[in-house]
């Protein structure tokens, strides 16, 4: 085990991942001077919690916090739950926001919806996991992404959107979404940016035979 002077002449991810693998070997925990370091790593914290401490290590837990993603896993593994310490910061990225909230709130959470309204893919999942309709409020921000619009239009509404088909006709791939999902038949509209697409247009052509073949 290299002493603290050592560690000096590392960068910081090499401590860190120096010292979890030498707490892995001895499969116990390290003094609290090296465990200091390893606060400095999100990733590592949530290591050195599932597989050395085998469960919360709650000195670490402001530290983890730093990071999002690492913050969602730990909460997946430990907490199992809404952990009201956390979700200030969780609400504050749309995507990480969604999936706690889908994952262990299961109904509105208004204090978030502030963020996750304005990101188009985010905001499509929340209404159709979590408001279970039409989401007005979001929609000028959905109608802003051809794909989040064609998703939207399939899992929310359930139909034709047509104040969406503007920007899903700009987008060969939207545009061929849109036709197996929505249209179910030949969308002149999109035509024009499919058959700049060599590939979206075999696709195209392909979904339109499959469906004159169902009449």
């Amino acid at each position: 085990m290299k002493s603290l002077d050592e560690l000096l002449n590392m960068d910081e991810d090499e401590k860190v991942k120096y010292l979890y693998s030498e707490a892995k070997k001895m499969n116990k925990r390290l003094d609290p001077e090296y465990e200091e370091i390893i606060k400095l790593n999100p990733e590592y914290i949530f290591h050195y919690a599932a597989n050395i401490i085998k469960g919360r290590w709650l000195e670490a837990e402001p530290y983890i916090m730093k990071n999002i993603e690492w913050t969602y896993y730990y909460i997946e593994e430990f907490i199992k739950g809404r952990w009201k310490e956390a979700e200030e910061f969780i609400m504050r990225d749309p995507y990480w926001a969604y999936h706690y909230v889908n994952e262990f709130i299961g109904e509105r959470w208004e204090e978030a919806e502030e963020f996750i309204v304005k990101d188009p893919n985010a905001s499509t999942w929340y209404a159709r996991d979590i408001i279970k309709r039409r989401w007005k409020e979001a929609e000028e921000f959905i109608l802003k992404d051809p794909y989040a619009s064609v998703w939207y239009a399939k899992n929310v509404i359930k139909g034709r959107w047509l104040e969406a088909e503007e920007i899903i006709s700009k987008s060969a791939q939207a545009s061929v979404w849109y036709v197996e999902y929505i249209i179910k038949g030949r969308w002149f509209k999109g035509e024009p940016a499919i058959f700049k697409s060599e590939y979206y247009t075999k696709q195209y052509l392909k979904l339109i035979r499959s469906y004159k073949s169902q009449l």
